[in-house]
């Protein structure tokens, strides 16, 4: 099936998404401070590149880990079926857990990865997402620390892709379909 023909518009700048970070950081380490080493469990794919960003601004003893969802396939529409498709290599019992998102939509991704990781007794778990659409919520969830909130539209860049295309902008963009 060809894909259909779109354009790019710049949502977030990498600039603002670099500031962003260095925020989110600062308010990390304050909240876990003192931690032995935070376990930062990153949603795959579209986390990498925010997940790589953030752990590199912490001045924090960090470990990373994975796991990989899938919900979307190729379409801008999530199935609401949660797959794990790799789960974590370590063990998270009695330990601080950070999952890293990319973009909280409906909500049921991150919702399914909670429950998930939450039955393996952790000593806290929290959230981060980069984005967050509220206007398509579906699930009753929210991230602990979010980056940007954004409207109802169909995002790119930074990790985020649409049909495995788009992950390596550098910066956030709206989708916008053409008829050319």
């Amino acid at each position: 099936m060809p894909q259909q023909k779109y354009v790019i518009d710049k949502l977030i700048s990498a600039k603002s998404i670099a500031a962003r970070i260095e925020e989110l950081s600062h308010e990390i380490e304050r909240e876990y401070a003192g931690t032995q080493k935070l376990v930062v469990v990153g949603l795959l794919r579209g986390s990498f590149i925010f997940i790589a960003d953030l752990v590199r601004e912490l001045d924090l003893p960090v470990e990373v880990d994975f796991v990989e969802t899938s919900s979307y396939g190729n379409s801008m529409e999530s199935s609401r079926e949660v797959r794990i498709l790799k789960d974590l290599r370590g063990d998270i019992e009695r330990r601080d857990v950070l999952v890293v998102e990319d973009i909280v939509d409906t909500g049921h991704t991150l919702s399914h990865v909670l429950h998930l990781l939450g039955s393996r007794r952790p000593h806290n778990l929290r959230t981060i997402a980069l984005l967050d659409k509220p206007s398509r919520r579906e699930a009753d969830i929210r991230a602990d620390w979010i980056g940007f909130e954004i409207p109802d539209a169909f995002v790119v860049g930074y990790g985020i892709d649409y049909a495995q295309r788009d992950r390596n902008l550098p910066y956030i963009g709206k989708v916008r379909f053409t008829d050319d």
